[in-house]
């Protein structure tokens, strides 16, 4: 038992390590901009090490992608306690924070540039539907029950709203000047949540 989970603390470690020194990479230089040997090296572990964890680089790169989708949604959750209270402005907030976060050059290219084309459309949204969506939902049907916006099928609601969102990130990430269209985005969504109160 205890060779066991020395046996599963060292390939927990292995995976960590890969994840680490892929993230890192990918960050820099994109998915299509790095190979598999410079980060097996990066790591400091064998190729054979790199295909016991992940089934391929594209393995490798999703759940890196989801790593970083996981801090996104805990950078959220973290920041908008102050403000819970109000579920309006904690969605407000939320926004603001999200395309922050997406402003970081690490996670504009993992998430936004490189995720939905390595992973494909659908895997991609999938990815931010897990994480995002649950907690949009949980923060729509709080303002619902508050009173502070219109009852309606919350569902179909998040996946509007999560949907607009990620059209922001995409937007801002493309765009000439990043900040301007993140300023912009913040006010169009803030009106958008504003009449959701009518």
């Amino acid at each position: 038992m205890a060779h066991r989970t020395k046996h599963d603390l060292r390939s927990a470690a292995t995976r960590e390590r890969l994840m680490s020194a892929a993230r890192r990479l990918f960050g820099e230089r994109g998915y299509g901009g790095v190979g598999t040997e410079e980060i097996v090296q990066a790591a400091g572990v064998t190729r054979g090490a790199l295909y016991h964890q992940f089934r391929d680089k594209k393995d490798l790169f999703a759940a890196v992608a989801e790593a970083v989708e996981a801090e996104v949604t805990r950078r959220i959750t973290e920041g908008v306690q102050p403000v819970a209270a109000d579920p309006v402005e904690a969605l407000r907030t939320g926004i603001r924070i999200f395309l922050e976060a997406c402003a970081d050059p690490e996670v504009e290219r993992i998430l936004l540039l490189d995720g939905p084309a390595v992973m494909g459309s659908a895997a991609w949204r999938d990815l931010s539907s897990r994480y995002g969506l649950g907690q949009l939902q949980a923060v729509l049907g709080a303002a619902m029950a508050a009173g502070a916006i219109v009852r309606q099928p919350v569902v179909p609601l998040a996946h509007l709203v999560i949907g607009a969102l990620d059209e922001a990130a995409l937007y801002i990430a493309r765009a000439e000047d990043p900040e301007t269209a993140r300023a912009q985005c913040v006010a169009v969504l803030d009106r958008m949540i504003r009449g959701l109160r009518d």
